[in-house]
């Protein structure tokens, strides 16, 4: 084949490509995505990492800050992709646009090359077509039969398709195919090849809902719709494939809007049944402020190296057990359980430092009121500045046993109230007595997930 567009700046040498690697010594993850917050104050269109142990629950590297920023173009991206190749290195695909406009038409994406996604280089711009319309929500994958990856994208093309182009190296590419065009508008293709098949899954812009297709062959037009829509939340764009390292699938879908939920997962324990389960929030926490990603399996050396390299957090969030869309913040100096996005996103973020009248104990200092601690007055939760005293010191401090409703999540118990514990209440922070003959309610209230 011919190969007729070149990237836009000149990198390595072309990458040869070698047997993959093997899925079944990956005992982690990473996930690669933007942020936004539904006031834009925690917008960034820099690349961010995130990486879990069992892909479900995640811990943003960096401070949650970005670990590679575009030097081109408008110098902002969207919809990052990391891919392992052939080789076991790493490319990242981006679509190129900084924040909202989604008028802006951009021929091209973004790509760094990476051997751990501890470092980025090679950074270029590829041009993936002369049309003028958009190039958004990159996914690649291995054709085979074509000793080629395939780069899918979202374009105009007479109406919203998924475009094609082929590559050996992630920077000369093919002349553009329409790659899937069902009869209505599509968006957000990812693509994955699971033995002789290959799956499609993809936002249906007439009916706003997610649908799977699949092909044998993998070419372009080839592929035909298997399932049902899906739908979690008010809006969904953005399906997202990760075969899971011990087995199953799951099936991730952004809330489209910065002012919902960022994710919903689903999960199979077959892709090709296309039969779908929607998961409870409690058992998944995306990063904070996270949007449309993509994951990938790591090696537990590889999980070891990105930690090194950047770092965990130095703050928590708590999560509530029976309203796990809902984090503890503070509003006006008051201690609350709202709903996750809302601005400013730094009032749930919390320093769990060593109790102040027990360092047995824990205390949660504000991350953007600093010197500022939770503690109950009058057996209600306010953000109070630290006045030195014995008495704040003691309201100020908690310790943190087995969570009353579940063993795996945490309870806090108040240092000079032993038989009161942290719960809400109409979504307001307080200490009550509880215990574990108090009803399944009071428990759930008074239990928390601690997490990044």
């Amino acid at each position: 084949m011919t190969l007729l567009i070149s990237a836009s700046t000149a990198g390595a040498a072309i990458v040869v490509s070698g047997p993959p690697a093997a899925s079944a010594a990956y005992g982690a993850y990473v996930m690669a995505y933007f942020t936004e917050t539904p006031q834009m104050a925690g917008a960034n269109y820099g690349l961010h990492l995130a990486v879990s142990r069992d892909g479900l629950n995640w811990t943003p590297l960096n401070g949650n800050a970005p670990v590679a920023t575009p030097t081109a173009g408008t110098r902002g991206l969207r919809d990052p992709f990391v891919y392992r190749k052939q080789d076991g290195t790493f490319v990242v695909l981006a679509t190129d646009l900084y924040g909202t406009d989604f008028s802006q038409d951009n021929q091209y994406l973004h790509a760094w090359d990476s051997t751990d996604l501890t470092s980025f280089t090679g950074y270029r711009r590829i041009r993936m077509h002369s049309l003028s319309t958009h190039t958004w929500a990159p996914t690649a994958f291995w054709d085979a039969s074509r000793g080629q990856y395939g780069i899918v994208y979202s374009a105009n093309n007479g109406g919203d398709v998924l475009m094609v182009n082929y590559t050996t190296d992630f920077r000369s590419v093919s002349a553009p195919q329409v790659f899937f065009s069902p009869g209505s508008g599509v968006l957000d293709g990812d693509v994955v090849v699971d033995g002789g098949t290959t799956y499609l899954y993809y936002k249906n812009l007439s009916n706003g809902l997610l649908y799977g297709a699949r092909s044998s062959t993998g070419a372009p037009g080839s592929f035909t719709t298997y399932t049902g829509g899906l739908r979690q939340g008010n809006a969904i764009e953005a399906p997202l494939l990760v075969k899971s390292n011990d087995g199953g699938w799951r099936l991730w879908g952004d809330s489209f809007s910065p002012v919902n939920n960022d994710y919903y997962a689903w999960s199979a324990p077959d892709i090709g049944s296309g039969a779908w389960t929607a998961m409870n929030q409690r058992d998944y926490t995306p990063p904070l402020n996270s949007k449309h990603g993509s994951i990938t399996g790591i090696t537990a050396a590889e999980y070891d190296a990105l930690v090194a390299r950047w770092g965990l957090p130095d703050w928590v969030r708590l999560k509530s057990s029976n309203y796990p869309d809902r984090y503890v913040r503070h509003a006006n100096y008051v201690g609350r359980l709202d709903a996750y996005p809302f601005d400013p996103y730094q009032d749930q973020m919390w320093r769990m430092a060593p109790g102040l009248a027990d360092p047995a104990g824990v205390s949660f200092e504000s991350v953007n009121r600093p010197g500022h601690y939770l503690r109950h007055s009058g057996f209600e939760v306010r953000l109070d500045q630290n006045d030195g005293t014995a008495t704040f010191r003691a309201d100020a401090t908690f310790h943190r046993t087995a969570g009353l409703a579940d063993a795996g999540w945490s309870s806090f118990r108040s240092h000079n109230y032993p038989a009161r514990y942290l719960r809400h209440s109409g979504f307001v922070l307080r200490i009550d007595p509880v215990s574990a003959s108090s009803s399944a309610t009071d428990r759930q209230d008074a239990t928390f997930r601690v997490t990044p």
